[in-house]
């Protein structure tokens, strides 16, 4: 006859429960809630700023949600501002610039993570260390480099009696065809890739451009995706350099070039409402493209941070 199980047998047997195991999740979406919630605060407060009368701007107490919203101010944006070319001026730069810096990026970053050729490591660390200066000290030689092209804007044969490349779409996009950090980027994202498909491909019979193009770039979408981010945010929002190259040509100002020099034209309580109307317009296009992509974002970012 079998001996019933002691009291101290049957509590070791018991799955031991963490006390805090039904706690620390709904912590964690509180965390995220609340993060989330701060980071959307501003896009809706510049919503409702948009939305607000020159009235209800000065007046004390101030008043947070307009009693009379102003819808009109987004049809203002594209009537009494020139909005529709600003944002045909940006689609056709930004848009240029994300994909020459998407193929310079991969084509730059796959011959660095699979190929072995003289002087490899040498550009490997001239990739790493250009990273370290910024833009702002390219900035006055890559104007006068575009200012001095010969036989471009007037120029004669030896860069003198015109403008060069200036004033044109050629000066916003050329000096951003490479960047280093999309090429240390893609080279991550490459070595994660198994040689052995490679080698396969090739024994196959298949060239270097059909095996980079067909069989190892389609592996890499994650990383394709965070570069294709990066790039087109950061050169959306970007205004030094295409004020600097377009002062003579205001047909070629993007949308923030555009809205900064609108703050000099409209500095009353009146029209800081249309301001904060063209401020939300403009950032649409950059909420579309990462919530169009974001799936991608965090596999692009950790790809290469695991081997094997």
């Amino acid at each position: 006859m079998t001996e019933p199980p002691s009291p101290r047998n049957v509590d070791q047997g018991r799955q031991k429960i963490p006390l805090f195991s039904g706690v620390l999740p709904v912590l964690k979406y509180i965390a995220l809630c609340f993060g989330a919630v701060v980071m959307i605060f501003p896009f809706f407060d510049m919503f409702l700023g948009a939305l607000r009368t020159p009235a209800e701007r000065l007046a004390l107490p101030m008043v947070y949600w307009p009693h009379d919203p102003q819808w009109h101010n987004f049809m203002r944006v594209f009537t009494e501002i020139p909005m529709m070319s600003w944002f045909a001026n940006s689609v056709i730069v930004t848009v240029t610039i994300t994909a020459i810096q998407m193929v310079t990026s991969t084509m730059a970053g796959y011959a660095l993570a699979k190929y072995r050729f003289f002087g490899s490591k040498t550009m490997l660390s001239a990739v790493l260390g250009a990273q370290m200066f910024p833009f702002f000290l390219l900035i006055i030689p890559m104007f006068f480099l575009l200012r001095f092209v010969p036989l471009a804007g007037g120029n004669d044969l030896f860069g003198q009696g015109g403008s060069g490349l200036l004033n044109s779409y050629s000066a916003m996009i050329i000096p951003f065809s490479v960047t280093w950090y999309g090429i240390f980027l893609m080279r991550q994202c490459f070595m994660t890739v198994p040689d052995e498909i490679i080698d396969a491909a090739r024994i196959d019979g298949a060239g270097e451009f059909r095996i980079f193009a067909t069989v190892v770039l389609p592996l890499v979408k994650p990383g394709l995706a965070t570069l294709g981010i990066f790039v087109f945010i950061y050169h959306w929002n970007e205004a030094i350099w295409t004020m600097t190259v377009t002062r003579s040509a205001p047909e070629l100002q993007t949308i923030p070039v555009g809205i900064y020099l609108m703050r000099g034209s409209f500095i009353n309580q009146s029209t800081l409402s249309l301001q904060q109307a063209a401020v939300f317009v403009s950032v649409l296009p950059i909420m579309f493209v990462f919530l169009l992509l974001q799936r991608y974002y965090v596999r692009g970012l950790t790809a290469g941070s695991v081997k094997g």
